[in-house]
C-alpha cells in the first residue's frame, strides 16, 4: 500500500508548498500516521468521532483554503506578509493525528491499528504536532499545529490562521452536520474538556 500516493492524491493544495523538502515532510507525517494507524485508506478518516458524513481531508481541505484566502486578505489589504508555505504545511498537518485518535470510532475492518501509537488520551493535535516534530517540519510549522486553547503560549500571524480556519471549517460543518455551533458541540462532546 502506497500511503504517500494517498497522501499527495488526497491533497491537491501540496503542490501550492514551494519548498520541496516542507512538502515531502508533510507527505510523510501522514504517510507515518496513516500506516501506525493502520488505516487503509486516508478517506476512511472521519472528520470528528461522531460525525462521519464528513471526512477529515473534507475538513483539512477546507482549513487550507480559509487560512490561504484570509492569509491573501491579509497580504494584498492590510500589507501583511504571511509566509504561505508554513500556512500550508501547517493546515495539513493540523488534524494528522486523528490517525492515532480516531480509530476506535470506524468500522474495525477499516484500521489495524499499532497500539505502541494509537490512543485517546492525547488529543489530535498533540500527536500531530508530535508527527510534525519527529519527520523535522521547521519549528513555524510545528507550532501553527496545535489549536486548542493553551496549548501554544505565544501565537504566530500563521498560528492564528491556522486556528481560525479550522474553526470557521469547523462549525460549517457541525451545523450542517448536527444543527449546531461548534461551541455547543465542544460543549457536549469534546474529548478534550475536564
Amino acid at each position: 500500500m502506497d500511503r504517500a500516493a494517498q497522501v499527495r492524491e488526497a491533497f491537491p493544495e501540496l503542490a501550492e508548498i514551494r519548498d520541496d523538502d516542507l512538502r515531502d515532510k508533510v507527505v510523510e507525517a501522514w504517510a507515518r500516521g496513516l500506516e501506525r494507524g493502520g488505516w487503509r485508506d486516508i478517506a476512511d478518516i472521519p472528520y470528528a468521532w461522531n460525525i462521519h458524513d464528513v471526512t477529515n481531508v473534507e475538513h483539512t481541505r477546507g482549513v487550507v483554503k480559509i487560512a490561504v484566502e484570509s492569509a491573501e486578505i491579509q497580504r494584498d489589504f492590510h500589507g501583511a506578509d504571511p509566509d504561505f508555505d508554513v500556512i500550508r504545511a501547517a493546515c495539513l498537518l493540523h488534524d494528522v493525528g486523528k490517525c492515532y485518535e480516531y480509530v476506535t470510532h470506524v468500522d474495525e475492518e477499516l484500521t489495524d491499528p499499532d497500539p505502541t501509537y494509537v490512543t485517546e488520551d492525547i488529543p489530535h493535535s498533540m500527536s500531530g504536532y508530535a508527527l510534525a516534530h519527529e519527520v523535522g517540519v521547521p519549528l513555524a510549522v510545528q507550532r501553527a499545529i496545535p489549536h486548542f486553547i493553551g496549548e501554544i503560549p505565544r501565537r504566530t500571524m500563521e498560528a492564528e490562521l491556522v486556528k481560525s480556519a479550522n474553526s470557521a471549517s469547523s462549525n460549517a460543518i457541525t451545523q450542517a452536520a448536527m444543527g449546531i455551533s461548534l461551541k455547543e458541540w465542544v460543549k457536549r462532546y469534546s474529548q478534550t474538556q475536564e
